[in-house]
């Protein structure tokens, strides 16, 4: 019961996109053939200061450079659609040694081919990685926990993806093959537990659906969304989720305010959900 109430789940989700709030948006025009290029980097500064203060506190500082790309070749029978985000951010409190706070490396590269309709066959590639070393703090001395490419999470798939002419939802359905790799931290990532044997890499081929949202709300506010679902065929009751919200308010030409929520989710890795929030304004700058 529980395989077909997820199969059914992953099905239906690319055709939310007809919902009447979306189809209320003015239909956009469609882009001229040839690449489209934007290049977005952001810094985030948060600093707080004691002397002598008699209610207490701590001193603090924290920092966040975000950088997201995306480049889309618009050809007449095929798009070719590349992405990349790249998040780093550290934060010090007191005496504390600085600790990150983000730290995420994604890249993500779509050909899709033009039958005329809205629903068309794609191919697609994902990468997703971090750039430094992660600890657990909850032990004495910390305990080192990954590194970059360790793990590592790569996915190819093939499927039909779907996208509105309103250009704020697309998403697509496929089967995909997902490996995560690993070296020095196999577990909880790739190893087996059921098994003497350490694996390094965990290889697993599924279903995958993928939904794309960018809303914009008012004339200085900005929704985007992705979700991202994976559910193995040894295992269709137990489906992978990763989900970022992203809620952008735009104040001058230089400064946003930035909320953002993520859910992520995969058994192997922890039984439970794991969330993460925050939310900061700083410095935002366009070079393409």
């Amino acid at each position: 019961m529980k395989s077909k109430i997820v199969i059914s789940v992953i099905v239906i989700l690319p055709f939310l996109a007809t919902t009447p709030l979306f189809a209320q948006e003015k239909q956009a025009k469609s882009p001229k053939c040839g690449w489209q290029k934007e290049i977005v980097g952001g810094l985030n500064l948060n600093q707080t200061s004691f002397d002598n203060w008699a209610q207490g506190g701590e001193n603090s500082f924290a920092w966040q450079v975000n950088l997201n790309l995306k480049f889309v070749n618009d050809q007449e029978k095929t798009t070719w659609s590349n992405s990349g985000k790249f998040s780093y951010g550290q934060t010090k409190s007191g005496k504390e040694e600085s600790r990150k706070s983000i730290d995420e490396i994604k890249l993500e590269s779509v050909l899709r081919y033009k039958f005329g309709t809205y629903a068309n066959p794609y191919v697609a590639v994902t990468a997703e990685t971090q750039f430094t070393a992660g600890y657990d703090y909850g032990t004495n001395p910390r305990k080192q926990i990954s590194a970059f490419l360790d793990p590592g999470y790569f996915r190819q798939s093939v499927g039909i993806g779907y996208q509105p002419p309103n250009n704020i939802v697309k998403t697509r359905l496929g089967v995909a093959l997902k490996q995560t790799i690993t070296h020095n931290y196999p577990s909880p990532y790739a190893d087996d537990p059921k098994t003497k044997k350490i694996e390094k890499i965990k290889s697993e081929i599924g279903a995958e659906s993928v939904t794309d949202v960018s809303w914009k709300i008012s004339e200085n506010i900005i929704f985007t969304s992705k979700l991202e679902l994976f559910s193995g065929l040894k295992a269709l009751d137990e489906t992978d989720v990763n989900w970022d919200n992203v809620f952008t308010a735009k104040i001058s030409k230089y400064f946003n305010v930035n909320f953002n929520v993520k859910l992520f989710y995969d058994k192997d890795i922890s039984k439970q959900r794991q969330l993460k929030q925050s939310l900061a304004m700083g410095l935002t700058c366009s070079f393409l």
